[in-house]
């Protein structure tokens, strides 16, 4: 589905990454780990083509990113979503219309609006109550199923989260990787980024996963040490 083949990326003088090639394949679960600063995000940034690769090749869904125009692009990326770190709610919206925004972006306003989809989704993520809240008046853990619920409301085939349990605690991060493993179950693809070492175990405990490492500007499968 989404392939990185020997790819680079780099900061001005400097390269973050080198060789880095990886397979999404349909229905996997992938964890990505590595300390701050080694190049997490900017692989997940790369496997949606918002970053463009110094050197190799991107593709997704059989395309190659560099071949794709603005409007090709657009529908390629509507099979990828997208859990920010920081979430990037508008504040001014209802968490349900946070939710539904992909549905409007895409032109199918009416249907975030009075689909039965998006209340079934809502009460997937245990957040029902909250559908009229504004994303201020919530907490860590609402913040990031209602992320989750705006990257999933388009039905993509991949989901790709960036340290989905970075702000939350314990209890909510098993409630969060239950979710997700509950979406690998329906057949999508997953890239979870993370540092929390603890997430990964469990995951291995209850799903066969794949645990990538960065190290040293490269991708490396990590052990069974972990």
């Amino acid at each position: 589905m989404i392939e990185l083949e020997n790819v680079a990326y780099s900061y001005g003088d400097g390269e973050l990454l080198a060789d880095v090639s990886v397979v999404l394949a349909p229905g996997s679960f992938h964890f990505l780990t590595g300390p701050s600063g080694a190049g997490k995000t900017t692989i997940l940034n790369l496997c949606t083509g918002i970053l463009s690769p110094t050197s190799g090749r991107a593709r997704a869904f059989g395309a190659d990113f560099a071949a794709l125009d603005r409007d090709d692009m657009a529908l390629i990326r509507r099979r990828i979503g997208i859990v920010h770190q920081d979430c990037r709610f508008l504040d001014h919206l209802s968490v349900a219309e946070n939710i539904a925004l992909p549905l409007t972006v895409a032109g199918r306003g009416r249907e975030a609006q009075h689909g039965q989809d998006l209340q079934e989704l809502m009460a997937w993520c245990g957040l029902t109550d909250r559908a009229n809240a504004r994303p201020p008046e919530l907490s860590g853990g609402e913040r990031q199923r209602a992320a989750l619920a705006r990257a999933v409301i388009m039905s993509p085939d991949v989901i790709l989260a960036d340290e989905p349990t970075g702000n939350v605690d314990w209890e909510m991060s098993q409630r969060l990787l239950t979710l997700l493993v509950q979406l690998n179950q329906m057949g999508k693809t997953i890239l979870i980024a993370t540092h929390d070492l603890n997430l990964i175990r469990a995951a291995k405990s209850q799903i066969q996963t794949r645990v990538l490492r960065i190290a040293g500007r490269r991708l490396q499968l990590a052990g069974a040490a972990l």
